[in-house]
């Protein structure tokens, strides 16, 4: 059944290029909506980041509208329009037959009528029409009703669509933990069912959905979610298997490990005001990820080298989950040092600034807090190091080096593996305060690695 209601969109630029495309394809004699996630924001109170627009025409008749376009889906209807300084996905009205390969349909057939293209849809949510010349929600899906009982369910027969695309699984957990939904009962069994399929999506799409959930309102809901629906032990067994690894009550009185990553990805979101890198995320969802394979008791319960042993397993994990090289070795450092705050009140000075120097080290510091507020609760160390951390000049954590290999060269030592230890030694001396310039630098390097012994 149609339903329609009126809905004031939000002003913006980006609105008013959406209203001119809309126009051209109207009058050019076609039909045209903004469809998804821009009537469902807007429905919600959120300004919408993006339009995407349905239409009855076809790719070459759009491209015939518009001067600049760019095919990048015309096999399944869809080009991209560009306009100003904006580009919007126009895609054909379609109705799609059957997905051989559980993501694209085997064969695309254009239709002219706009209730059977949103019946395609996944998410009664996602399956609403805006009118936004007219400035109204045209719903054939019930998705007014479902937003408004803040439920997540699926058009139409939940197999159906989560066979058509498997990542339709995880995609009903995004959107129940982000907008804080109900997921429907048939398509939560629905999702229990169907969870070992979801190993046929590439190993890229379920990065960006993980990545996703953990970067966006309730991520700790979202991984829970992830496990209770079975999906979580396909496509992160090591994570899934951190639930019921007990903890040390002393210092985790939350409850296991798994309890405690949840509730480290929710301070983490709190604290960084929603805005959380990939990078970030992932270390957080992966710190504690050497535990269970750490896992001893002797005075207490303990997790001895979990730190490393957990930074070695995230290489692998983020490899599989292809990752860039790059933001491997971010999640790396950061889990392997997640335990260095404890030391901070011992290092010296010199140690201490080479540590509130490492690259990222906001992020560290991230980290850690998330990870006292959701166990013992105490952040002294992390109110120590902020402390430190304001004092410290930029120039005093990374001052400019005193002397580099040309200098040891120059006064007669060999290039080789002794290079590295001198500047180690007059980089700390630096970093100390015991010298200040070059020329102390030289006279710290004769008098601690003499001629007579170092020079031949």
């Amino acid at each position: 059944m149609k339903h329609v209601e009126k809905l004031k969109p939000f002003p913006s630029e980006l609105l008013d290029f959406t209203r001119e495309v809309v126009v051209e394809l109207r009058k050019a004699g076609h039909k045209a909506f903004c469809v998804g996630g821009c009537a469902r924001d807007t429905l919600l109170g959120i300004e919408p980041k993006e339009y995407d627009i349905t239409t009855s025409a076809t790719p070459e008749e759009v491209s015939e509208i518009f001067p600049h376009t760019v095919p990048i889906g015309v096999s399944f209807g869809v080009i991209l329009v560009i306009t100003g300084k904006y580009q919007f996905e126009v895609a054909t009205f379609r109705k799609d037959q059957s997905y051989t390969d559980g993501r694209h349909p085997d064969k695309v057939i254009y239709s002219s009528e706009e209730q059977e293209d949103v019946r395609r849809r996944d998410f009664t949510i996602n399956g609403m029409l805006y009118d936004p010349i007219e400035e109204e929600v045209i719903d054939y899906v019930d998705g007014i009703r479902d937003i408004k009982s803040k439920i997540v369910q699926t058009i139409g027969d939940p197999y159906e669509r989560f066979n058509e695309d498997k990542l339709r699984m995880m995609r009903a957990i995004r959107f129940s933990s982000r907008y804080n939904f109900e997921l429907n009962l048939d398509t939560f069994l629905a999702i229990e069912k169907l969870a070992a399929d979801i190993t046929q999506v590439s190993s890229e799409r379920i990065r960006d959905e993980i990545t996703k959930i953990i970067t966006q309102s309730n991520p700790g809901h979202g991984l829970n979610m992830l496990s209770v629906s079975g999906l979580l032990k396909y496509i992160l067994p090591d994570v899934e298997i951190m639930t019921g690894v007990e903890q040390p009550p002393e210092f985790h009185p939350e409850g296991d490990v798994f309890i405690h990553t949840c509730l480290v990805l929710d301070k983490l979101h709190k604290n960084q005001a929603g805005v959380v890198s990939p990078e970030l995320a992932i270390g957080a969802l992966l710190h504690d990820v050497g535990k269970p394979p750490t896992f001893s008791v002797s005075d207490r319960i303990r997790f001895n080298g979990h730190d490393k042993l957990g930074a070695d397993m995230s290489k692998k994990i983020c490899r599989e989950l292809k990752f860039s090289n790059k933001q491997i070795e971010v999640i790396y450092a950061l889990i392997r040092d997640h335990l260095k705050f404890k030391d901070v009140f011992n290092m010296k000075k010199s140690t201490l600034k080479r540590f509130i120097g490492m690259p990222h080290f906001e992020e560290h510091m991230a980290l850690h807090l998330a990870d006292c507020q959701a166990s013992h609760g105490l952040t002294a160390a992390y109110d120590f190091v902020m402390e430190k951390y304001n004092d410290f000049e930029e120039e005093e954590i990374k001052p400019a080096p005193l002397i580099s290999g040309r200098e040891l060269i120059e006064m007669g030592y060999k290039p080789g593996p002794l290079f590295s230890d001198i500047l180690n030694f007059v980089e700390e001396a630096q970093l100390e305060g015991e010298i200040t310039n070059t020329q102390e630098a030289i006279e710290a390097v004769l008098e601690n690695y003499p001629s007579d012994k170092y020079i031949n």
